[in-house]
């Protein structure tokens, strides 16, 4: 069955290691076109699942940028079957724009026999049917950069160019220990590899919680793509990570600076309003099957604590930076009650 990270099901299991593949469909979605697929309003759909926090960082930037009306949106059933990701959240059972029932069908138009897994995030081509990117660490970066034409007026620069070497450090220091990390340490099967993977996940968010303890964001005073990735993990972290995967030696409301980072995040327009706590925790809790056999999904964690006063912003900072916060969120693309705190 396929996995729920940017790679999906394209992980390889060592004897004992967790290791994550790199994207197998690379092609970019450009302002030139230079891959074949220019920048076109209509013409992509994005393929995501709530539950996923790789997909989550695209759905994020999506909406920060304002890119609802040019990029659809299809979400897919958190609970997946032998095919992968599914559109049991649709009428009939299919996607309304693509006409499919499985993202595995748009996999298969471009390249027949994929040995790979079938993973999100993924952006098809309407007007064909095909896969054209499962590339989760470069879609976010194209969002905010090659599809800037289309960005909503006020829309904030998430990869200022002059901030992109701290940026990428950060991102990829964010990226070994903690939005990976979780992984290595929940699906080691040896108890050395496990503390390992452990050790460094609370190292690094300890490392993160001194670096945001007098500073509001990750990289300069604004929102940036370092700051989308981090809180992915963050937002999962009690829910599935500290249980699930058995990263406990703390809960994220246990650490002063980053539980109040989280939840400024989530208070922000474009980042809570795209969280779904009820698929985030019936897809790990139900598709891993391997760590938790019996499919239980726990009750808890209380999620009312999202919402009280964080005091981050007396540190300063300026979400949008010269910009403004996105507009409501369109009426097909709301979080049901039961996701929500």
């Amino acid at each position: 069955m396929s996995g729920d990270g940017g790679d999906g099901g394209n992980r390889a299991y060592g004897r004992k290691a967790f290791k994550r593949s790199r994207s197998h469909f690379a092609d970019r979605i450009t302002a030139d076109g230079r891959d074949g697929w220019p920048v076109e309003p209509g013409r992509y759909r994005l393929v995501v699942s709530r539950a996923c926090p790789w997909a989550s960082r695209a759905v994020i930037s999506r909406r920060l940028l304002g890119l609802e009306g040019a990029l659809s949106l299809a979400i897919a059933d958190p609970v997946q079957d032998d095919r992968s990701w599914r559109f049991t959240l649709d009428a009939d059972d299919r996607d309304p724009v693509l006409g499919i029932r499985y993202l595995s069908e748009a996999y298969d138009k471009r390249e027949t026999g994929y040995p790979g897994g079938v993973s999100v995030p993924a952006i098809v081509d309407v007007p064909s049917g095909r896969l054209v990117t499962n590339d989760y660490q470069q879609i976010t970066l194209d969002l905010a950069t090659q599809w800037s034409a289309l960005h909503r007026p006020g829309a904030p620069d998430l990869y200022p160019p002059a901030l992109r070497d701290e940026i990428d450090t950060v991102m990829a220091e964010v990226y070994e220990d903690v939005n990976n990390g979780v992984y290595r340490a929940g699906f080691a099967t040896g108890q050395r590899e496990y503390e390992a993977a452990c050790t460094a996940v609370f190292a690094r968010l300890e490392q993160l919680a001194r670096r945001l303890e007098r500073r509001r964001y990750l990289v300069g005073d604004t929102i940036t793509e370092a700051d989308i990735r981090l809180f992915t993990t963050l937002v999962r972290f009690d829910a599935v990570y500290h249980g699930h995967f058995k990263c406990n030696r703390w809960k994220l409301t246990e650490n002063r600076v980053l539980w109040a980072y989280a939840r400024d995040l989530f208070q922000t327009p474009g980042f809570g309003d795209t969280v779904d706590f009820d698929h985030i925790k019936r897809h790990y809790y139900q598709v891993h099957t391997g760590i938790n056999p019996t499919g239980i999904v726990p009750l808890g964690p209380d999620l009312s604590g999202w919402l009280t006063p964080h005091h981050r912003q007396e540190l300063g900072g300026r979400p949008f930076g010269d910009g403004t916060p996105p507009g409501p969120v369109p009426a097909g693309e709301r979080v049901p009650a039961r996701g929500r705190p």
